[in-house]
């Protein structure tokens, strides 16, 4: 078998073999919370939206048309484009490389983990990774000879681009750079024919345009100024690292270094080559030069993905040149690296192995618990004694409870975090914006997992001033309450009751911390647990020690602990600073390893509440 024959073997055994496992993958992952709120907004049909341009929810309405209200269905439109992005790659490879070339670098593009991953979620990314391999294509077609196809896919390219994101600004600029450095490009930039494609692209961006005109270009503002800091971060650093890795090293050097070959001068390359790597080049420097000044809090690790496409054409051809070991081990990282992606979004999607990363640092919550909560709130609207509407606090709950129950019109409250993901606007647009007032009870669903511990407290506050002092809730601990949800019944209220209430002495749920021992400790099968926990407004009554959901042990509640008001100074626990617990738990009838400790809060109002658990280790008798 010839090199080449070897070559379209090896990419049709990876296509098919990866495509089924991104389907299978997909037809199980739950939703990711921004994916959930693209399917609202295919609910809510239109030319754009706060946060992106239309096609993402135009495509994830097409889907759920077809396919009916089902996670896979919602994805496969995505799926679809990202199948299809490697023979375009691989095409483009051929013209201007060779077919060796060109099959291997479709090879490369479905094993870098950052690319083979594509398609998996419903994202903007994938129109845009496919809008960015069609401009490069034209281009390069341009280059070569100007004719109505190549202007007409570049028109085509464009159109996608602006319909995906507002990043594809960038992509537009780079690839006017780089035909600009290029004596054939700049010939390139005086034919009509391409200025009449630039149109029809710049129009692609009118919807958008409209968008922000008529919203006080609320989407730019939040895009370009408000989600950004704009002073030099030394986290960039760690942005370059991140890349590293989900390129995988080798790869990735392989890649910088036809990114440094490309700007010399002196190289004699064709004039495609040469524009391969000036966009590859220019693209990929922006965005790490924009990493040290971006934003770093959301995720931004994919951003500089189209850079990579155009220079991904080039490695194949550089990868010959290395040691048949060094090849070798380029291709197993980029296998390895891609089997650890797919494998995350594998152990999201099973509820069992999901619970097992609780106690890590990279445990999914944005993918946790949406059904677990979808299924609680059913069980509360079907035992209210009357109508019961539903109140989200923040758009991530109201979108994901949105898609479980078939309800694309939740009222959602004010949250910081609306206003941090750019979806304020857009619910207010649609008129899901609420003030807390209702003709009917409420069923009010909290994500308190979605603010950080430390301004916990405050957002309860700031829900008191929206809806008044708050009841005893019922918990919702998923993955031993790494995500936790919390269910509050609210009473009808028109505008001068609610106004009564927010005036009210403010209740919130009950928060706590255990000291000692600290979590992931090797413990005695008798040890000492201390800590503090307290609840505003009321104050607790008693506290319990669970295990694994049981309870082994009743503390002493009500030891001073004055550091915690404090901490907590907004904080008006009749009890402080009587706040303390300490208890002696005997765990010897347990099985020594990994258990889970918690808390059962009892509070003064009637209200019991789980407190999220712990790991700890049980040492042998």
């Amino acid at each position: 078998m010839n090199e080449e024959a070897r070559a379209q073997r090896t990419f049709l055994a990876l296509w098919i073999v990866l495509t089924v496992i991104k389907v299978m993958i997909a037809a199980r992952l739950p939703l990711f919370v921004d994916e959930a709120f693209y399917w609202q907004e295919g609910r809510h049909l239109a030319a754009a939206y706060s946060d992106l341009p239309g096609l993402t929810a135009w495509m994830t309405r097409l889907g759920t048309l077809i396919g009916g209200q089902h996670v896979l269905a919602i994805r496969m439109p995505f799926l679809l484009l990202s199948a299809l992005l490697p023979w375009l790659l691989v095409g483009i490879g051929t013209r201007w490389f060779s077919a060796v070339a060109g099959w291997r670098a479709g090879s490369l593009l479905l094993l870098m983990p950052l690319s083979g991953s594509l398609g998996i979620l419903a994202i903007p990314d994938v129109p845009m990774a496919f809008a960015t391999v069609l401009c490069l294509d034209a281009g390069a077609r341009l280059l070569q000879r100007i004719d109505a196809a190549g202007a007409a896919e570049l028109a085509l390219g464009l159109a996608i681009g602006a319909l995906s994101h507002y990043r594809f600004v960038g992509v537009i600029g780079t690839g006017l750079i780089a035909l600009l450095l290029i004596p054939e490009g700049r010939r390139v930039l005086r034919d009509v024919r391409v200025w009449v494609a630039l149109a029809m692209g710049v129009a692609a961006w009118a919807p958008l345009i409209a968008w922000n005109i008529e919203n006080a270009d609320a989407g730019l503002r939040f895009q370009l100024v408000e989600r950004h800091p704009w002073t030099f971060q030394w986290t960039g650093l760690w942005f370059l690292l991140v890349q590293a890795a989900l390129v995988t090293p080798l790869l990735f050097f392989a890649l910088l270094t036809v990114l440094t070959r490309a700007l010399r001068k002196g190289d004699a390359l064709p004039p495609q080559r040469r524009y391969f790597g000036l966009l590859g080049a220019v693209s990929t420097i922006g965005f790490f030069v924009l990493g040290f000044f971006a934003d770093v809090e959301r995720v931004s690790f994919h951003w500089p993905l189209p850079g990579y496409l155009p220079l991904l054409l080039a490695v194949p051809v550089l990868l010959r040149a290395w040691s048949p070991w060094l090849r070798r081990a380029t291709w197993i990282l980029c296998g390895l690296g891609l089997a650890s992606v797919l494998g995350y979004y594998l152990v999201a999607s099973v509820p069992r192995w999901r619970a097992d990363l609780a106690g890590q640092k990279f445990y999914p919550y944005n993918f946790a618990g949406w059904n677990v909560l979808a299924d609680a709130v059913r069980e509360e609207l079907a035992r209210a004694p009357e109508p019961t509407g539903m109140l989200a606090d923040n758009f991530k709950v109201g979108a994901e409870l949105g898609f479980a129950l078939g309800d694309d019109a939740i009222p959602v409250l004010d949250h910081p975090l609306n206003i941090k993901h750019g979806r304020a606007p857009q619910l207010r647009l649609w008129g899901l914006h609420s003030d807390g007032a209702s003709p009917t009870p409420q069923l009010l669903v909290v994500g308190a997992s979605e603010v950080s511990y430390k301004d916990l407290l405050v957002q309860y506050h700031f829900l008191c001033s929206q809806v008044g002092p708050l009841p005893p809730p019922r918990v919702i601990n998923v993955d031993h309450g790494r995500q936790r949800f919390l269910l509050f019944r609210l009473p009808r209220r028109d505008a001068a009751q609610l106004e009564a209430a927010r005036a009210q002495p403010c209740v919130t749920p009950a928060m706590a911390w255990i000291d000692t021992p600290v979590g992931g400790a090797d413990v005695p099968r008798v040890f000492d647990l201390a800590g503090w926990a307290f609840k505003d407004g009321v104050g607790l009554e008693a506290v319990e020690v669970l295990i694994d959901g049981r309870v082994v042990a009743r503390a002493h509640y009500g030891l001073p602990a004055p550091g915690v008001a404090t901490y907590w100074k907004i904080s008006n626990d009749p009890r402080h600073p009587d706040v303390g617990f300490r208890a002696r738990v005997d765990a010897s009838g347990l099985a020594p390893g990994q258990h889970w400790l918690g808390l059962r809060l009892h509070g003064r109002d009637g209200s019991v509440e789980d407190w999220s658990e712990q790991p700890i280790r049980l040492r042998k008798p």
